[in-house]
């Protein structure tokens, strides 16, 4: 039965004796068109293997299986676990991602997921730097997170997020989606976002990152002020406004700070 509309969701979650939980996020896509742009967002073609995170009832699980994807399904809720295993081709796993067993996946392996926004950032922190395992990433956030996701420098939403998703990948926003799209409703709109994962720059991320947050922690303050003379010289070797502030940084730039320090 295709849950692509409410009346047939809200027939299934009765059937299993489930209401959605707003703790866990759950939110499902009921808009047809929407999960064949997902589709289509993310290149699947037969015999892709997929990790699916949080399938909840199946209704992307079920474009993603009729593709001929071999499926990797993580989902924490034991009903809808159980649930999914009605999809041939469906390997379901019982589990919380983030306690998952990442290496039982085969390498090139895509994430096509509707995200539970509330471990939206935890979730792409495990994912992101693991290229080659994984090829891309095409997920469901909320739309004020997809944007932060994939801005550039000298934007209003960049922030460490995006010096942290640039570092991983080449991020893109592929299209906005209405709350309307969802059973039930959420208050915010959504994006889906893709991220083209790559080989990470040849430096120390656990330094990089923490140069990155201490910048970002005072966004108000010129960077030379908050991480000293290596970030003035950097910023004057590169041709840059020595009194920029962190939102004005590219990746490209604080790799040359980190660099000098």
């Amino acid at each position: 039965m295709p849950l692509t509309n409410p009346s047939e969701l809200r027939a299934f979650l009765n059937s299993l004796g489930v209401k959605p939980k707003k703790g866990l996020s759950q939110n499902f896509l009921i808009d047809g068109n929407i999960i064949r742009k997902i589709m289509k967002e993310a290149s699947i073609e037969a015999g892709d293997t997929v990790l699916e995170i949080g399938p909840g009832p199946g209704a992307l699980t079920e474009a993603l299986v009729s593709s001929g994807a071999q499926v990797f399904a993580v989902e924490k809720d034991e009903i809808y676990a159980e649930a999914l295993k009605r999809f041939s081709g469906v390997t379901v796993f019982a589990e919380d991602i983030r306690s998952f067993d990442l290496n039982l996946l085969p390498c090139d392996t895509k994430v096509v997921s509707n995200l539970p926004y509330h471990l939206t950032s935890p979730i792409l922190g495990l994912l992101a730097p693991r290229h080659p395992l994984f090829s891309t990433i095409t997920v469901m956030v909320q739309d004020e997170v997809g944007r932060r996701m994939t801005a550039a420098a000298k934007t209003k939403d960049y922030g460490s997020l995006s010096v942290f998703l640039h570092f991983y990948s080449t991020p893109r926003y592929a299209f906005k989606v209405s709350r309307r799209c969802f059973y039930p409703q959420p208050k915010v709109d959504s994006a889906v976002v893709t991220l083209a994962l790559k080989s990470a720059p040849d430096v120390d991320p656990e330094r990089f990152f923490k140069m990155v947050h201490t910048a970002f922690q005072h966004r108000r303050k010129m960077v030379k002020t908050t991480l000293g003379a290596a970030a003035e010289s950097a910023l004057i070797a590169l041709g840059e406004n020595p009194q920029s502030r962190p939102e004005e940084l590219s990746l490209e730039t604080f790799l040359e700070i980190y660099s000098r320090a």
